[in-house]
């Protein structure tokens, strides 16, 4: 990487002032939403259908890419237009009504989400992995009218679909459906060929999507996202791609146009029915014309062999998806150069993992970003030299979002003091469905309470300490897990750690990991408590230390299962 690439020739703040400046593509205005003054992006789409219009010019360039089906621009299009018409005319879909998603990253998945979208109906993505009372639970609550399900999903709920009344259509069905459901593809192609999308009437304040949250207690909240929220996000990545360029070229250079040049490859490895898989990387793709790749199944051998294949421009995932790939005995006998971003979210990423993107991709930029599903994904990007240069910073909030850190009583802290991380802006979800206390408890006058421990610096850059239900609190002092999995990760002979709380008579909690060694590595539990002692205090070295052979337990949105692991450790 030369010297011009690798170090930004402009300020962030020049660079958004020239980006955002009036008449620009990212021009910012100011506009009301829900009663509250909001900055938003003027150009933005002002819906989905919008985004799947824009879509169409991307014509015979491949979209969509499973195992040896490829299926273009254009073919989705009609595809996603035909199965809307199908919705309305065969199942009574209306604006407002909601529909439901319940299978594996198919190409379906995307064709049903469109439809959806273009019917002016809300999506309701629900987690492929719940078991069949969570899905039931998931479709009761969302009250949905319609199913789109895989063959897996629907066996999952065999015995439930009968007494919900909602009509099923099944995707890759492996044998004779039940009664009263139809196939995937028979209602595409039984649907009127249609050559534009319906004219619904739906516009920005109108919701859009429910995905529902992960909740560690209780039963999962509906997060319901406007059509505002997800084209916000949408604009907010084409956003820090541009500056990203800017930077590196120079004020004179003209910002690239999204998809411009040579086609982007984006390795799918996290679910659709995730806000980041859904809003970053297929609504993403959708409007810049990049090929997505889609896996059956995660697994790093057949990532790099994808890689090579497809010539993947950009993959990522979380943090520890990133790691599995760096630590592949196939890494060396795969054509990696074709990427060059290595992006991932999700969950805390080690900075001892930059500094492995940089020796493994030379022209890879890695980048990390933050957000909630009631952010509707981004809310913060750090990238390119800011993230070397800041490696445990999530980087500063986007141009249309504010943040800021409150004590227990909501009151601003000043810069560099530990606290919650608060958010605003037109990428903050509505509230959640059918929930109003629960709303009440999260939203503040269009502030989000994240439930995040943070910092900003005084560049504005944020740093997430740490979940606040998992800190550990020995003794009165607080122990961030994040600072303590960091420096495990820095150890050469570990690939994965969670930090938990062991229950303790005095102190009320001590602190424990569980580490997972990479393959053929060896360490003591000594050797890691050393480790960690040369770097923190005392007080934050683990007192015992387990080690596992299996990757870690974690939920689809690749956060670890820490509940899970003291349940199964220590009982509680």
């Amino acid at each position: 990487m030369s010297d011009s690439q690798s170090q930004p020739t402009m300020s962030l703040e020049e660079a958004n002032a020239i980006l955002t400046a009036p008449g620009q593509m990212f021009e910012i205005g100011q506009e009301t939403v829900r009663g509250i003054p909001t900055r938003v992006w003027k150009s933005a789409p002002p819906t989905l259908a919008a985004v799947l219009e824009l879509s169409r010019a991307h014509g015979d360039k491949t979209f969509l890419v499973y195992e040896d089906e490829r299926t273009t621009f254009e073919e989705h299009y009609r595809q996603a237009a035909a199965l809307a018409g199908a919705l309305i005319e065969r199942y009574g879909v209306g604006p407002g009504d909601r529909v439901a998603i319940a299978m594996r990253n198919f190409p379906e998945w995307a064709v049903a989400f469109w439809a959806t979208a273009a019917a002016g109906a809300v999506v309701v993505p629900l987690n492929a992995w719940w078991t069949a009372d969570e899905l039931t639970y998931g479709l009761e609550d969302s009250g949905s009218k319609v199913l789109f399900a895989d063959w897996e999903r629907l066996e999952r709920l065999a015995e439930d679909l009968p007494r919900l009344d909602i009509s099923t259509v099944v995707a890759r069905a492996e044998d004779e459906i039940p009664a009263g459901t139809d196939r995937f593809e028979q209602v595409v192609a039984e649907a009127e060929p249609v050559t534009s999308l319906p004219d619904t009437g739906v516009g920005p304040e109108d919701d859009a999507t429910i995905f529902y949250t992960s909740g560690t207690t209780g039963r999962p909240k509906g997060a319901v996202g406007t059509h505002r929220n997800i084209c916000t996000n949408l604009m907010s990545l084409f956003f820090v791609a541009a500056r990203g360029g800017l930077r590196a070229k120079g004020p004179d250079a003209a910002p690239a146009e999204p998809g411009g040049g040579r086609q982007n490859a984006y390795l799918l490895s996290v679910p659709l029915f995730h806000a980041t898989g859904c809003h970053s990387i297929l609504v993403a793709n959708t409007a810049a014309g990049g090929k997505l790749v889609m896996m059956h199944r995660w697994n790093p051998e057949r990532a790099l062999e994808l890689i090579e294949r497809e010539q993947i421009t950009t993959f990522g995932g979380v943090p520890a998806m990133v790691m599995q790939v760096l630590d592949s005995p196939d890494f060396d006998k795969r054509d990696t150069s074709s990427v060059t971003s290595i992006g991932y979210g999700g969950a805390p990423a080690p900075p001892e993992l930059v500094r492995r993107i940089k020796q493994h991709f030379p022209v890879g930029q890695p980048s990390n970003g933050y957000g909630l599903t009631e952010t509707s994904s981004v809310t913060t990007m750090n990238s390119g030299d800011d993230y070397v240069r800041r490696p445990d910073s999530v980087g500063p909030p986007v141009p249309v979002v504010e943040v800021k850190v409150v004590d227990d009583e909501g009151r601003e802290l000043p810069v560099g003091a530990v606290g919650e991380l608060w958010i605003k802006g037109p990428n903050v979800v509505r509230g959640y469905w059918n929930k109003p206390e629960a709303t009440a408890e999260t939203f503040t006058d269009g502030w989000l309470h994240s439930g995040d421990v943070a910092r900003i610096d005084e560049d504005g850059f944020v740093y997430i300490v740490d979940r606040a239900k998992d800190m550990v609190i020995r003794g009165g002092e607080n122990v961030y897990c994040v600072e303590v999995e960091a420096v495990l990760y820095e150890h050469p002979a570990v690939a994965d750690a969670a930090v938990i709380g062991i229950p303790h008579e005095v102190l009320g909690e001590e602190v424990g990991a569980v580490v997972q060694l990479r393959p053929g590595a060896t360490a003591t539990e000594e050797e890691l408590r050393r480790h960690v002692a040369t770097k923190l205090a005392a007080f934050k070295v683990p007192v015992k230390i387990w080690f596992r052979d299996e990757e870690l337990p974690r939920n689809p949105a690749g956060k670890i299962l820490k509940r899970e692991l003291k349940a199964e450790l220590i009982g509680s």
